[in-house]
């Protein structure tokens, strides 16, 4: 009996095989591009939801969230809560003994100025029940310091201002798209900035300027291609 010919792939074969592949990998490029966005999206949308929030709440009560003297008396339903020391800074713990930042969501969350309702306990109690979370399961911060970096510095800045802390494990690559489209895509500059932010009280580990962000070139920008999961940025206000 006469041994079988082996017979190998046509051109035309291997040329399909390769079209298949090729579409493939454009849709899982392609798929990667829109979970960004989507995510891109996402944290955009609650940097702008946290900025209307706190304006709002200065607007309808003339003082600030966390800050506020008459909390528990004129915010509906927080008169169990606490007040803030009205001295017009949102600060990490007050000449009270208060963590304006962490009273700072119970008051715009009672307000309903935020979606949740979010109940302060002490000064160093930050969970998921007390502090809204980003995306990534961090929590967030609102407060008037000075950690986020500055062009001037070349690190952390020495200027307090009010700011939102996006908190941290968010991939590099989110923020640098997040500062491109509402800033100028400098970590340094502009009102889109990079910090160190972490509840480390938390055992979080706190983001690295090594890691996330490029200061060898001019201007400065985000480490976008680093492939860094544990960033974070300050919205400054």
């Amino acid at each position: 009996m006469a041994p079988r010919k082996q017979h190998g792939f046509t051109l035309v074969e291997i040329a399909i095989v390769l079209v298949i592949i090729g579409l493939l990998l454009g849709g899982i490029l392609k798929g990667q591009e829109l979970i960004t966005s989507a995510r891109v999206r996402n944290l955009i949308t609650q940097i702008d939801g946290v900025k209307s929030a706190y304006y709002g709440f200065q607007d309808r009560y003339r003082a600030l969230p966390g800050d506020f003297a008459q909390a528990t008396t004129q915010v509906p339903g927080d008169s169990s809560s606490k007040n803030g020391n009205g001295n017009g800074e949102i600060e990490a713990l007050n000449s009270l003994g208060v963590n304006e930042s962490i009273l700072v969501w119970d008051h715009l969350s009672h307000a309903g100025f935020i979606n949740g309702t979010y109940n302060y306990v002490d000064a160093s109690t930050i969970n998921s029940s007390t502090t809204p979370m980003n995306p990534w399961n961090a929590p967030m911060q609102l407060i008037y310091d000075a950690n986020y970096y500055s062009q001037t510095t070349g690190g952390l800045s020495t200027n307090s201002r009010h700011n939102f802390k996006t908190g941290n494990q968010i991939p590099v690559d989110i923020l640098a798209e997040v500062d491109r489209k509402i800033d100028d895509g400098n970590p340094l500059t502009g009102s889109v900035r990079f910090s160190p932010y972490a509840d480390t009280a938390g055992g979080a580990t706190a983001p690295s300027a090594a890691t996330c962000i490029n200061t060898t070139v001019t201007p400065a920008v985000w480490a976008a291609g680093s492939g860094q999961a544990n960033c974070g940025a300050a919205i400054l206000y």
